[in-house]
């Protein structure tokens, strides 16, 4: 348990009768550290403005006596010498969209007086972690032109410094996700998460399972999302739990990791071939992997139609080249349905595919790991539903599953997802096969597959996600050589 101490100025500061928590500079400078106290937390609501200031020696003086501090040195050195440029306004520039170009803001903590502003805080404060700050955008020349400054607390008006006070005692109750003792660690890895995704590849209770499995191969993993991350390049690799796509900020923040020399699980490689599956059907044609019966098509034209009906039997499967979790896979039953599917799918995409439909019971998932399967599962279709996924249920959105060890795997089923991940690459996957008449059909290779708590999981348990924190352990040490 934390002691948590504010420190002010002087003592004509007022925070309210009754603070036992407030103390001034001087009684901090002369009286701390005592002997056998307890791990101690500072709130320094000291001036920092001025370099080698009161507020500036008590950040300082709270690092070397080892008590975590708001503000750090950090914190107060990178507010003195930040410029306000064009980096500054690409770092919020994705938030300011929507809440237009003209915006005065106290933050008190990471919080506003409006909860419109929640992320746009929430950034402000992980990028520089301080109890009061100022925003204040401007639009100049059309483009919105940022200023971030400190504020005292006795630059606040009398209401201004009742609600600032609320927002204190709110923060001293919370666990800080600030200056984390990084020095037991010997790597720092962002695992990238969307708070607001419905079905993301991964639940709460499993990134917290990738967080202490990271924790034992020496990997400092912090869960961020891309409104909290500040800096990729402070990090020593980066962990996508987030849905990816090709045109996001998923693929770009890969991208960007892989050219600072970060190892990244997906690499952008990997987004990119297994985002598209036109890309996975000529892969498979080339390797020879088997699958059902593909056809790419660019219209919806009679001769089309004719052309598809001489190949396929009703129903057929259509797909968009981009898609997850049974989002953009459509059946169509006769003519009037496939014509109907195939001018909606054109207004947003130049190519569908076209397969086969092959009923099974169930789809097989194969996760492999650097060409190694490491977990296997039966996924079953949906409640009266084609699909494993029915995004049109209320209640029986997805159908059950079997977790089970690989060794009771058909050999052919495993050895079809090693071949088809093989033209891929080398990272984590998840391979969807249909089991027909004892043949492996490959309908696609997932990257970033879903590793959900007390599912994929079930049979390996925490290995699971000891197994792949080996691998970027294994990578980090790699890339040391």
């Amino acid at each position: 348990m934390y002691k948590t101490l504010i420190v002010v100025d002087n003592e004509q500061i007022d925070l309210g009768e009754g603070r036992s928590d407030v103390i001034s500079f001087e009684k901090y400078l002369r009286e701390y550290p005592k002997l056998n106290e307890p791990k101690t937390r500072i709130i320094n609501l000291c001036d920092t403005e001025q370099y080698l200031s009161k507020g500036y020696y008590c950040s300082l003086l709270a690092e070397a006596r080892n008590h975590f501090v708001l503000p750090s040195l950090k914190t107060i050195n990178g507010l003195r010498n930040i410029t306000h440029d064009s980096d500054s306004t690409a770092v919020f520039s994705h938030l300011l969209s929507d809440l237009g170009t003209v915006i005065n803001k106290q933050v008190w903590f990471g919080k506003t007086d409006n909860r419109e502003f929640d992320k746009l805080s929430a950034k402000l404060f992980a990028l520089y972690p301080a109890p009061l700050l100022n925003l204040n955008v401007q639009s100049l020349d059309g483009k919105p032109n940022i200023t971030i400054t400190r504020t005292s607390f006795s630059e606040l008006d009398k209401q201004q410094q009742e609600s600032f006070l609320q927002h204190l005692d709110d923060f001293k109750q919370t666990v800080w996700r600030i200056n984390n003792k990084r020095k037991n660690f010997r790597w720092d890895m962002a695992i990238l998460v969307d708070h607001e995704d419905k079905v993301p590849p991964s639940n709460k209770e499993a990134i917290s399972r990738f967080v202490k499995a990271a924790s034992k191969y020496g990997i400092n993993a912090e869960v961020v999302s891309i409104e909290q991350l500040d800096d990729i390049a402070h990090y020593d690799a980066l962990f996508i739990r987030e849905t990816t796509a090709i045109d996001h900020h998923t693929y770009r923040l890969a991208r960007k990791a892989e050219d600072l020399g970060l190892v990244v699980i997906d690499d952008s490689a990997s987004i990119l071939r297994c985002c598209n599956k036109v890309y996975l059907h000529d892969a498979f044609n080339y390797k020879k992997v088997r699958s059902p019966k593909t056809q790419v098509v660019s219209d919806q034209s009679a001769e089309t139609i004719a052309f598809l009906e001489g190949m396929f039997n009703y129903p057929v499967v259509l797909k968009m080249p981009e898609g997850s979790f049974s989002n953009g896979v459509f059946k169509a039953k006769d003519r009037a349905e496939l014509t109907t599917k195939l001018e909606d799918m054109f207004k947003v995409s130049a190519l569908v595919l076209v397969q086969e439909y092959l009923y099974t019971e169930f789809d097989w998932r194969i996760g492999v790991l650097n060409g190694r399967a490491i977990y296997a599962c039966k996924y079953l279709m949906a409640r009266d539903h084609w699909q494993i996924y029915n995004h049109k249920a209320k209640r029986f959105f997805s159908g059950g599953f079997e977790t089970l060890p690989t060794f009771e795997v058909p050999k052919y089923v495993l050895d079809a997802a090693l071949r088809a991940t093989s033209v891929v690459g080398s990272g984590l996957y998840g391979v969807d096969i249909k089991d027909v008449d004892n043949k492996a059909y490959v309908l696609e290779v997932n990257d970033n597959p879903s590793i959900d708590y007390k599912v994929e999981d079930a049979y390996l348990k925490d290995e699971l996600y000891m197994q792949i924190m080996a691998e970027f352990h294994r990578r980090l040490e790699e890339r040391g050589r």
